[in-house]
């Protein structure tokens, strides 16, 4: 079964670095990315950004509470 990402750390800057998932763990967002190619997080997608590297994106609806940068943090 997938899991999803609930809670976010971010650095300094405001950049997401790790992801507590719905099982407890936490990844790195490296690790989340793998994940997500995968199949193993629900309701995220990879995208190619303008700066042409890969990113880890909420899988767009009309929920603004499950974007990644709206998260809860830990």
């Amino acid at each position: 079964m997938a899991e999803r990402i609930v809670a976010v750390r971010k650095n300094g800057q405001g950049s997401i670095i790790k992801m507590k998932l719905s099982n407890g763990d936490i990844v790195d967002y490296k690790e989340a990315q793998q994940m997500a190619l995968d199949g193993l997080l629900e309701h995220v997608d990879i995208n190619r950004g303008k700066d042409g590297d890969m990113h880890l994106r909420s899988t767009p609806d009309s929920d603004e509470s499950n974007n990644l940068s709206n998260m809860p943090l830990f």
